[in-house]
């Protein structure tokens, strides 16, 4: 088996790609009726390279770019987004979520600092800012969730999955940090993964892998169809981890469980 970073990121035809989705972004909007899309700009590779493909699809004057910075977010992490939104000459928002955490932490009567369950109240919090926007101005929010952090659940749940579309799902990290160098964004292509959902909180250190390793062993068993057994043979104990997050965080991807009353339904 030879699956390596390189060849996660040699599976794509980028420009294919990029049309594919273009048509993806124009379609969806089309179909709802909307005047656009809103994106949560974060100064990262995911949320610049499906801005980027937004405007490529309906027009920089469709696309709102909204950045909602915490105390968590580094100064430069803004400054990044910024200058994405003026290079892609979108519409920009800036919305400051400290005091909004900070008024949930109040009104919570006993509210406690758990790292998990408190991070999460940002992504959620910026959920509710963006679907105010998109509510406001009948556009659609767009989701910037990549394949391999849908695979792994590495996302809050109604928090940054709560989203319309999700146009570079397709697309594992690794494939996303080399459209984000076609398009022109080498530098922030460059950048580490961080949700900045807490103090030092970096996407790997969390995961526990590199996207080098962990991209690969998606792409081994989700789109070649290795088994597990020859996949682990090349990565060693590294899969478990790996695979043990996917099928803990799958629920992540599906609708909330309906119980079947049809054994309760009288014949009328």
């Amino acid at each position: 088996m030879s699956v390596d970073p390189k060849s996660v990121v040699d599976a794509v035809d980028y420009d294919k790609a990029a049309s594919i989705i273009v048509e993806f972004i124009v379609r969806q909007v089309g179909e709802a009726g909307a005047r656009g899309v809103v994106v949560g700009l974060s100064g990262g590779i995911d949320s610049t390279v499906a801005a980027a493909l937004a405007v490529k699809a309906l027009g920089s004057e469709r696309v709102l770019g909204l950045i909602m910075p915490s105390v968590f977010t580094p100064v430069e992490d803004v400054r990044d987004a910024e200058e994405v939104a003026e290079r892609l000459g979108i519409r920009m928002r800036k919305v400051d979520i400290t005091p909004i955490v900070e008024s949930f932490k109040r009104s919570i009567p006993d509210y406690v600092e758990d790292r998990l369950a408190s991070g999460n109240l940002l992504p959620r919090i910026r959920m509710t800012i963006l679907y105010y926007y998109a509510n406001r101005d009948n556009l659609l929010v767009l989701g910037t969730g990549d394949r391999s952090e849908l695979l792994l659940g590495y996302f809050t749940k109604y928090g940054d999955g709560g989203v319309d579309l999700l146009p570079i799902g397709g697309l594992y990290k690794l494939q996303v940090r080399e459209m984000a160098r076609r398009l022109g964004f080498s530098k922030i292509a460059a950048k580490p993964s961080s949700p900045r959902l807490w103090p030092g909180h970096m996407a790997e250190a969390e995961l526990g892998a590199t996207y080098d390793v962990i991209d690969p062993i998606l792409f081994a068993v989700f789109d070649m169809g290795k088994p597990v057994d020859e996949v682990k043979r090349v990565y060693g104990p590294v899969v478990d981890l790996v695979l043990q997050r996917v099928q803990r965080n799958r629920h992540k991807l599906n609708p909330p469980p309906i119980p079947d009353l049809a054994p309760a339904r009288r014949n009328v």
